[in-house]
């Protein structure tokens, strides 16, 4: 029997799913040993040519890493429609847009504004930007057209699998892999995550919530006992799945959020802003009055960032129009 048929392909990403990749240690020469790979770049010399080439629909499963922030982007993940039988967005950036998808606060031309003429570091006094069609050596190079509205994988293409995190945990890759080869995936639209939130699986004490200061992570050493938000601290626990079985909460650092909203929530970030709205002390038994509320909130020093750090393009605003 033929080996089933495989492709990795990277859309805009660090890389760091990837690498997680090889995490998995001798599980990876298990897995490459019983399937055909037929597109990795970054493990093997495979060219966009190798990819073309295929047959429509002969890849069985086709892992995306990375949001669509161009127009490269788009064209590989297209391409990678037509060629595979399924498709499984690997990583937050795929899932829900990820830290790229924070650009939508903006435009492509003030990213590159910034990028390559306004940082301090930057010397660009001629103030030459990336351009789309460009001559070099006589020959036209021609560069990805930089979009304005990051999108997530399945705002392109559909999309028959997620599996979420920043990067995905090991145990989920596994589970995935050793469906796939066994030739039991899960019905389409399968999360490879927990359905209940990361609170379900956080160890912490937990007791009545009832803050009345918000602090930055930096400003106190947590009690490594207690509810990191019992402690003013924005952890985006009860707004995000589980199924990372909590590894920076458990390491005295807030959940950021990189697993995705929990499966009933409609936005992440809103839910997030609804249990911490839940959770401030705002009453007269407490100290606190509705006059301090502002100040409170104000203590949020990046609700962007907070609260929308992974899943901006996914969210109900899936951009926002920045002011002129």
């Amino acid at each position: 029997m033929s080996k089933p048929k495989v492709a990795i392909v990277l859309g805009s990403t660090c890389a760091g799913c990837d690498y997680s990749l090889l995490d998995l240690g001798p599980t990876v020469l298990d897995v490459l040993s019983n399937v055909e790979l037929v597109y990795w770049p970054t493990g093997a010399d495979f060219k966009l040519s190798d990819l073309e080439s295929l047959p429509d629909g002969s890849v069985d499963l086709t892992i995306y890493e990375g949001a669509i922030t161009n127009s490269d982007n788009e064209e590989l993940a297209k391409l990678v429609r037509r060629k595979s039988k399924a498709v499984l967005a690997y990583g937050s950036c795929a899932c829900f847009g990820g830290i790229p998808g924070l650009a939508n606060v903006s435009t492509a031309d003030d990213v590159m504004t910034t990028a390559y003429i306004e940082t301090w570091s930057t010397d660009n006094k001629s103030g030459i930007l990336p351009q789309p069609l460009s001559k070099v050596d006589s020959k036209h190079l021609e560069l990805p057209v930089t979009y304005d509205t990051i999108r997530a994988l399945d705002q392109v293409i559909p999309v028959e699998y997620y599996m979420p995190g920043c990067p995905p945990p090991l145990s989920y890759i596994e589970q995935a892999l050793v469906a796939f080869l066994s030739g039991k995936l899960p019905p389409p639209g399968y999360v490879f995550a927990s359905e209940r939130s990361l609170c379900d699986e956080c160890k912490r004490t937990k007791e009545k919530k009832n803050i009345t200061e918000i602090k930055r992570f930096h400003e106190i050493i947590p009690d490594s006992q207690r509810c990191l938000l019992e402690q003013g601290i924005l952890c985006m626990g009860p707004a995000t799945r589980g199924g990372c079985k909590a590894p920076c909460v458990d390491n005295n650092i807030p959940c950021r959020g990189c697993m995705g909203p929990t499966p009933e929530a409609l936005d992440q970030g809103a839910k997030m802003l609804s249990a911490l709205a839940s959770i401030l002390a705002l009453d007269k038994e407490t100290g606190v009055s509705d006059d301090h509320l502002i100040p409170l909130i104000q203590q949020v020093k990046d609700p962007l960032g907070t609260f929308y750090r992974f899943g901006l393009p996914k969210s109900m605003f899936r951009r926002v129009i920045p002011r002129r």
